[in-house]
């Protein structure tokens, strides 16, 4: 069924729509557009936790403007899939390099946020939004843990405290999708599976291509399988047990991004008892907000980009040992 443009008029498409929505309120800084813009009791799931209403973006959105107002998100990747006939969920993958003043230096910070965001008849219902905020700290010099001290994780509500769909190609957190792309999701899910869950690492070469490309936290790129079992170790030594589940997946396929991409949102729920990379070890257990997409060419992975917040997540271990002193800090 197509798609009814009252989705996303008055523009071209869902994509023109994410970009030049997008623009208007962080480029052209018409905050007061959020009005319009999303729905009154709007859902906004981050790295820190859930904020329920419109009026905690309009105010969380005003202070992350104020903090860079030279601030410019380019759309690296908008890919979207309908939801219905008059709803469709976005992943926007947004790259940023703002000139900040550190010290009174000029510093240039590289930056990727990806927003995942359901829009029903041209309205925000909910969204999922990540950022690398540990790649602002790292080139700013400022001590990762330290900056976690200062704030606080509110904890998840919603649909983001409900067990991952059990078939979340039929069904995700946004709701039921389209059968597009099966045979190229099912690899792609089989992957996580296999890969990231039953730590099968040996088998990354069966799945994606030898000269492989991994963007992620840190502003980071890992080449060649080597490399990204090696990330992908770091990622879970701190949690031994961690699993990921998958609760929203999307496809697009556009020449203009290099053809079929696959966006997953994930969530690892982990116990911090591994090594001791954020401080003393808790024994408690962590929920961490992801998204990757991965470009996919005949069949394989060529590349994916995962973005999360590793800053949120040692908020949220600190939250578990009673540690810092925390400041109100709105996860829009």
């Amino acid at each position: 069924m197509p798609l009814d443009p009252v989705a996303y008029r008055p523009y071209e498409d869902p994509d023109d729509f994410i970009r030049e929505v997008t623009d208007r309120i962080w480029v052209q800084r018409d905050i007061s557009y959020i009005v319009d813009n999303y729905e009154p009791d709007s859902i906004v799931h981050g790295g820190l936790g859930t904020v329920v209403g419109r009026d905690g973006v309009i105010e969380g959105s005003l202070m992350r403007i104020a903090e860079t107002p030279q601030h410019v998100g380019q759309a690296e990747d908008v890919i979207w899939e309908a939801r219905g006939d008059d709803a469709f969920l976005s992943s926007h993958l947004v790259f940023s390099a703002d000139e900040l003043l550190v010290d009174g230096r000029p510093t240039r910070v590289r930056k990727r946020t990806v927003a995942n965001c359901l829009y029903r008849r041209g309205r925000m219902v909910e969204e999922w939004v990540v950022r690398d905020e540990l790649a602002s700290v790292k080139q700013m010099g400022l001590d990762p843990a330290e900056v976690a001290r200062g704030q606080r994780f509110r904890g998840y509500e919603g649909s983001m405290t409900k067990p991952a769909p059990s078939d979340v190609l039929s069904v995700g957190d946004s709701g039921p999708r389209p059968d597009d792309f099966r045979g190229e999701c099912e690899m792609v899910l089989e992957f996580l599976d296999e890969v990231w869950n039953q730590r099968r690492l040996h088998k990354v070469p069966q799945y994606m291509e030898r000269d492989l490309f991994l963007h992620t936290i840190g502003d980071t790129t890992v080449v060649r399988p080597d490399g990204y079992q090696r990330d992908l170790l770091s990622l879970v030594a701190p949690f031994p047990d961690a699993r990921f589940a998958v609760r929203d997946v999307q496809t697009n396929h556009a020449e203009r991004y290099a053809g079929l991409r696959i966006a997953v949102m994930w969530t690892m729920h982990g116990t911090y008892h591994g090594t001791a990379d954020f401080g003393p070890l808790t024994g408690a257990p962590v929920d961490l907000l992801g998204v990757s997409q991965f470009l996919v060419q005949n069949g394989r992975i060529v590349r994916e980009m995962r973005v999360f917040d590793e800053i949120a997540l040692r908020a949220q271990i600190n939250a578990t040992r009673g540690d810092g002193e925390f400041t109100e800090t709105n996860i829009y």
